[in-house]
């Protein structure tokens, strides 16, 4: 049995600790770590879990493999934690991980890896490969319901209104990178995005508030010399919280599910 510590239990924790109770896949959920302890306790006694909440360096000590579920701003010292103990780390959080590449290499000093799941994106895989050769360029527009933005940073920090929005408003044009500054726990697609193709300077991101959309939506155009990609996804939000997609969760248990399948499907 590989043994899963998750950090953050909150709409993308309590769904992967749940997975990992109700099917037999070959790994266990071993602890958890968060932020509002008592409030984890009280969870995981009500939803029948007899695991304990640590901090993070003991569920990096303790597990094999960390899933960070946490805000962004968590995210650098679950990394290092994993990192130091030569762990394997599983995470969505694109945008912070661009702000801390350092923790890539000091991962590999130690035997540890870092996994980006696909999160809430379409076509990585081909997307990667297509980097193999020459990308001419990528664009990404994310359009969301102005519900999913009224609490990102970039929002606040300029005191753009959203309420009461009847036509879509443009909130961002720049870089991926610069996106990832701006919202950094909004944009960890076009961060991946950015990873996987030519790099967050050169992926060019727009993002728009919109009042006519109910789901999260990203279309990206990739431009190579083995071929034009077109996608479009549509990412149903979950109810507890409109920024994350009910997809993202499931990108992380597939994630974690790869690591012990004997057919792995994908590149």
């Amino acid at each position: 049995m590989i043994k899963v510590g998750i950090a953050g239990l909150g709409t993308i924790g309590r769904a992967v600790a749940q997975h990992l109770r109700d099917h037999e896949t070959g790994l266990v959920l071993d602890s958890v770590s968060a932020g509002h302890a008592g409030k984890a306790r009280a969870w995981l006694r009500d939803a029948g879990f007899a695991v304990p909440v640590v901090d993070g360096i003991d569920l990096a000590c303790r597990a094999d493999v960390i899933v960070d579920c946490a805000p962004t701003a968590a995210f650098r010292a679950i990394a290092q934690a994993a990192a130091d103990e030569g762990k394997i780390l599983v995470t969505v959080s694109g945008a912070a991980l661009l702000q801390a590449p350092e923790l890539v290499e000091r991962a590999a000093r130690n035997g540890g890896r870092i996994i980006l799941a696909t999160g809430a994106l379409l076509g990585l895989d081909a997307v990667r490969a297509a980097a193999l050769g020459t990308i001419h360029s990528v664009t990404m527009v994310t359009r969301k319901p102005p519900k999913s933005l009224v609490k990102a940073e970039h929002v606040v920090r300029n005191r753009i209104d959203l309420t009461a929005l009847d036509a879509p408003l443009k909130i961002f044009e720049g870089s991926a990178r610069e996106g990832a500054i701006a919202f950094p726990a909004n944009v960890n697609v076009a961060a991946a995005l950015g990873l996987a193709g030519v790099g967050p300077d050169r992926t060019r991101l727009e993002i728009w508030a919109d009042p006519a959309l109910e789901r999260n939506t990203h279309f990206i155009t990739v431009d190579s010399d083995s071929a034009r990609l077109e996608m479009k996804i549509e990412n149903i939000p979950t109810d507890e919280n409109p920024g994350t997609g009910r997809i993202t969760a499931l990108s992380v248990i597939a994630a974690l599910r790869a690591l012990v399948s004997p057919l792995h499907i994908g590149t």
